[in-house]
């Protein structure tokens, strides 16, 4: 891939982590044109479109993506619940279903059900390393965990957290944007990125990401604190 078709991917990424789809979709789409076979790619525009408000749009990206790659677990929950949003709820059920099969049934290095439970061993001895005081050893298992099984977001989010914790918050935004490109609508892990990125004096992008949490969750009182903090500091 040219160097221009790369710096329009990160472009559009960034793009697409401060929610202006279509710009992001418009970048992505400029690639797809030379490289029509990108998953990853098609995964994320059909994201652009499906929040943009165009789910048959969506639709067509996720199938496209999973033309591509059959095992792409995102795509497969994404193009569910795209289904889901049409109303074809039988079609939408297979495809939670594939997707479970392709996060569950496929073998690694062990057999998935072991790997899962490996992966969920390491985050429980993370979680008594964190009850402890001890983040770095916390972090050192939530990677353990996550080397097994790499969409476990809710583990990826505890690993980010005790970066937080030993100030690494650029590191512990990479691992939060990771989370988010698997499923841009867990909130925690979104509020954890906002704080990351106020930590590193980014609060215009801190704000964003905590507004966009309001918007799934506007009774949540950690949002609304979130935010205060926000105001208070611009004062």
């Amino acid at each position: 891939m040219e160097q221009r078709h790369r710096d329009l991917i990160e472009r559009a990424r960034r793009s697409f982590d401060r929610r202006d789809y279509a710009a992001a979709l418009s970048d992505f789409r400029s690639v797809l044109d030379e490289h029509p076979n990108y998953a990853d790619l098609r995964h994320l525009s059909g994201l652009c479109l499906s929040f943009l408000g165009q789910p048959e749009g969506a639709l067509e990206e996720f199938d496209r993506a999973l033309g591509v790659n059959d095992q792409y677990v995102e795509a497969h929950l994404n193009r569910a619940l795209t289904l889901n949003e049409l109303g074809r709820f039988d079609e939408a059920a297979s495809a939670f279903e594939r997707a479970g099969y392709y996060e569950y049934a496929v073998a690694g290095r062990f057999p998935a059900a072991i790997m899962a439970r490996l992966a969920q061993a390491h985050a429980a001895v993370g979680d008594l390393y964190r009850e402890a005081g001890a983040p770095l050893e916390a972090a050192a298992q939530y990677r353990r965990a996550l080397e097994l099984r790499p969409r476990f977001h809710d583990i990826r989010n505890k690993l980010a957290e005790s970066l937080l914790h030993v100030g690494d918050a650029t590191g512990a935004a990479e691992q939060l944007r990771t989370a988010l490109s698997g499923n841009p609508r867990y909130v925690p892990a979104r509020l954890n990125l906002g704080l990351a990125l106020h930590r590193l004096g980014d609060r215009a992008g801190a704000r964003r990401e905590w507004e966009a949490c309001r918007t799934q969750e506007p009774d949540n009182p950690q949002v609304s604190a979130y935010l205060a903090l926000i105001d208070q500091a611009a004062k």
